[in-house]
């Protein structure tokens, strides 16, 4: 394998000394990553579900006193400018990004950080629909969800992300009650589908996985009582977030053909391990692993070699994601895919060392096509070779290209960032057009715009 290979289709490209160390063995340097930790660092302005649902209620019981003031005819200040106690969703969001970019240029793992945008376009939930819900939980969606399982078994991730706040609110289950359950009779509301049917169509078997419609509905049943109560009173903000047994559908349930007996909370479990164990599960999470990482060019035979070992080794992603590296045909694939607009910003922070700005990077992802967690539907992020490639989008991003250039220091000395991205592989055409350029802010917008930086 190719260094540049390395550090740009499996990393966000190489940073200050990088391809130094990776010596005469690549792929060495990226299966050694696959050992170690995938988490994040703590951060006071990033919270977990508990945290995250405090600062919620919070704002909440806040909106309604404000309300119940201005209908008593109060004039009021904006709430943007209310001295609160609460942290608002968009500062979370504006945490997580920030994160983002400061572990894109520190880290020494960038394979775990692409695992996780992969993971996280799969199992999308969207600041789009659920802008305060989601401002609230998708970051901690990430930290409890993705990254504590995206090197252990797909089951789990599976479980975590069907189960996860962010998930349940993002597509409605936290309004799906058992018509037949306890609550479902006091309260009249029945079946929301739209959790089951992506988790069947998206999330494992595909969408030709041969799943029906009854499927659907009986695993809609399965997960009613997966909920978060925020509009009545409990023990504990733990207490709000879980299985509610009186919102459970009762009886047993049949997916696929099995007959899966009411035992609470662990009927949920038991049909995902077997949806996880699916060998359609299998082609379908391999197909878009490898298009992610490949691109559309990829030889079917390296999906099959990957769902094999999905099948072989029970889910074992850590497995997965090591047959993926080892395999010839990912090494070998000519660069093909442009870079969605999220792996350009953290690739550039990486290669800079720093926040690529300006313009400001939430904005600058906004104006690229891309904005931060906010995909348009439960499907994700496009993952076609050129779904970021129309003349338009590559107009946007020389824009972003000239005024991110417009404001480095004079002294910046491009040809040193064209030998730290691509070393001795760079092409003698990128190489002349850099050593060429007016100044050296020129020549960060040749570097940015080459084919070499924005495929992989």
């Amino acid at each position: 394998m190719q260094p540049m290979i390395a550090t740009q289709r499996f990393g966000l490209g190489a940073g200050p000394g990088e391809l130094a160390r990776l010596g005469c063995d690549p792929l060495a340097w990226l299966l050694a990553q696959l050992d170690q930790p995938t988490g994040l660092p703590a951060d006071d302005r990033i919270p977990g579900s508990p945290g995250a649902m405090d600062h919620f209620l919070r704002r909440q019981e806040l909106v309604r006193s404000r309300n119940a003031r201005e209908k008593a005819g109060e004039t009021l200040i904006p709430l943007s400018r209310e001295v609160v106690d609460f942290l608002h969703p968009n500062e979370i969001v504006q945490a997580n990004l920030n994160q983002g970019l400061a572990t894109a240029i520190a880290t020494p793992t960038p394979l775990l950080e692409r695992l996780a945008l992969h993971w996280i376009n799969h199992f999308t939930t969207s600041l789009a629909s659920a802008p305060v819900y989601l401002g609230y939980f998708g970051a901690a969606f990430e930290r409890e969800a993705i990254r504590p399982h995206m090197l252990g078994r797909f089951e789990d991730m599976l479980f975590a992300t069907s189960t996860h706040t962010a998930m349940l609110f993002y597509l409605d289950n936290r309004r799906s009650v058992g018509p037949n359950s306890t609550a479902g009779k006091r309260r009249g509301r029945g079946l929301n589908e739209n959790l089951a049917r992506e988790i069947m169509e998206l999330h494992s078997l595909g969408v030709d996985g041969g799943y029906t419609q009854a499927d659907v509905i009986a695993l809609a049943r399965i997960l009613t009582g997966w909920s978060a109560e925020i509009d009545r009173p409990a023990p504990s903000t733990a207490a709000r977030m879980g299985f509610f047994p009186e919102l459970h559908e009762p009886g047993p349930q049949v997916v696929l053909g099995r007959r899966y007996a009411d035992t609470g909370p662990d009927q949920l479990k038991a049909v995902l391990h077997d949806l996880a164990q699916h060998p359609n599960t299998a082609r379908h999470v391999a197909r878009r692993l490898v298009r992610h990482f490949i691109g559309d060019t990829a030889p079917a035979e390296l999906a099959q070699t990957v769902a094999k070992v999905f099948q072989d080794s029970g889910g074992d992603l850590k497995a997965i994601t090591g047959a993926l590296l080892r395999s010839p045909a990912a090494a070998a694939a000519p660069p093909a895919r442009v870079r969605p607009p999220i792996e350009l910003l953290l690739g550039t922070a990486r290669l800079l060392g720093r926040a690529p700005e300006p313009p400001r990077p939430m904005m600058a992802l906004t104006a690229m096509g891309q904005p931060f967690r906010g995909a348009a539907s439960p499907a994700g992020w496009p993952e076609e070779d050129d779904a970021w490639g129309a003349p338009d989008a590559i107009k946007t991003r020389l824009d972003w290209a000239i005024a991110l250039a417009a404001r480095q220091p004079a002294g910046l000395d491009a040809r040193a960032l064209l030998d730290q991205a691509f070393g001795a592989e760079t092409s003698p055409e990128l190489r002349r057009a850099v050593g060429r350029a007016a100044d050296s802010r020129q020549a960060l917008v040749l570097l940015l715009m080459s084919p070499e930086y924005q495929r992989r």
